[in-house]
């Protein structure tokens, strides 16, 4: 029989999904992502971990917490969660996972396709028992087609789904070629767009009382987070290229270097260009045929970067952003991390938190950026240890006594 109240343990009473419950199976970061977003917004999340080694990130190290062997990358996408080892590849740990989802709003999965059948776990198997269950499952290429059945990784897809063609130096410069971006972009993008899927799916049954299974590839998830690029080609007819930091459709729009570094310029329309030329003391730019519109700049790209690089040299960063920030033009420098937690603007926004770990460390962790008058995220609980929560959970939801869950332990159940 299933105990207990929905809401996350300490959830604040304004939280918005304080009245969910997410069963979360998912691991490394996409579906972890999305469980992390849903329980920064007040729900109830328990994720389910192998007994003895847990999700695969708490060993992609170092660094690794102080006092813990959890790796950095494990921190960065599984707080306000609790965690319940349960070894659900035995028939005991099955009918555990199975009677947790009949209380459960949400099942998060990112298992290879019929993975779950086999334990009885899958969407069609749970809804059976619940009709009003939410189940999303995150794969490399979604539940049909002809790769439906390979593993997919945010490298591999990035590849796949375009996005290293686009990004990088262009192939006829020195270190020219395919590029992946410096975080796993397309993860993030599929936990963005499942917290999307899983708020519309529940949205729906607080309509019908119908759940519903959702199926999210990251193949399909790169290829729509091209936007412009994508439509270019759709239209223009022409595969856009590598063209490291420059744009293709908006000049300038890309990095110059100074005195001392480098810093990005970002003039989007013609207005901003002409007091980019008056501010590096050039106003004849902007009444030049070749430089005065956008479309013209584009055209002229190669000559009106060598300028504007020319001039760059002759100040600092520093100076340069203080000038042209002042003339009203979009620019900033490239910062390093140290920088970026230094900077005034990240520090007002309180983007950087600290929370206790269940070891006692302190763990500096990165705001959820949403910010919301009347139901804002709220941080209660830090990344758990591997099983930390398990008999609470298990006594709290499924009412076993201690003496049931000395007889699981003992089986290695959890």
């Amino acid at each position: 029989m299933l105990t207990g109240k929905p809401g996350a343990p300490g959830a604040p009473s304004f939280a918005a999904l304080a009245h969910i419950r997410v069963l979360d199976l998912s691991r490394v970061l996409a579906g972890p992502w999305a469980s992390q977003l849903l329980g920064d917004l007040g729900a109830d999340i328990v994720k389910v971990e192998r007994p003895g080694t847990g999700d695969d990130t708490r060993h992609w190290g170092p660094p690794y917490l102080p006092g813990s062997t959890d790796a950095a990358y494990f921190l960065c996408a599984n707080r306000n969660k609790r965690s319940v080892a349960i070894d659900f590849t035995r028939p005991d740990g099955q009918a555990l996972v199975r009677r947790l989802a009949q209380g459960a709003d949400v099942v998060l999965e990112n298992f290879k396709v019929g993975g779950l059948a086999q334990y009885g776990l899958d969407h069609a198997s749970l809804s059976a028992a619940n009709p009003r269950l939410v189940t999303c499952s995150i794969t490399g290429f979604g539940q049909t087609g002809p790769y439906a059945h390979r593993a997919g990784y945010d490298f591999l897809v990035q590849g796949m789904g375009g996005l290293m063609s686009v990004t990088g130096r262009p192939d006829t410069e020195p270190g020219g070629g395919p590029q992946k971006v410096g975080v796993a972009v397309t993860d993030v993008l599929t936990g963005l767009y499942a917290t999307t899927a899983i708020l519309a799916a529940l949205a729906h049954r607080d309509r019908t009382g119908e759940g519903q299974h959702i199926d999210l590839a990251l193949l399909d998830v790169q290829v729509a987070s091209l936007a412009n690029q994508t439509m270019n080609y759709l239209v223009g007819g022409q595969a856009p290229v590598r063209m490291g930091n420059a744009h293709p459709s908006i000049v300038p729009y890309q990095d110059f270097p100074s005195a001392d570094g480098w810093f990005i310029i970002a003039a989007g329309n013609d207005r901003q260009f002409a007091s980019l030329a008056r501010a590096m003391g050039e106003p004849g730019w902007a009444a030049d045929p070749a430089y005065a519109t956008n479309a013209a700049r584009v055209a002229n790209r190669a000559a009106l970067v060598g300028l504007i690089a020319q001039r760059g040299r002759t100040r600092t960063t520093a100076e340069w952003v203080g000038v042209l920030e002042q003339a009203g033009v979009p620019c900033g420098p490239i910062n390093t991390l140290a920088e970026v937690f230094d900077d005034p603007q990240v520090r007002s926004r309180g983007t950087r938190i600290a929370m206790t770990h269940g070891t006692g460390a302190e763990i500096a962790l990165v705001a959820n950026p949403i910010r919301m008058s009347a139901t804002p995220p709220a941080y209660t609980l830090p990344p758990p240890s591997l099983g930390e929560h398990t008999r609470a959970v298990l006594a709290e939801r499924l009412g076993l006594s201690e003496a049931e869950l000395d007889e699981l332990a003992a089986d290695r159940v959890i």
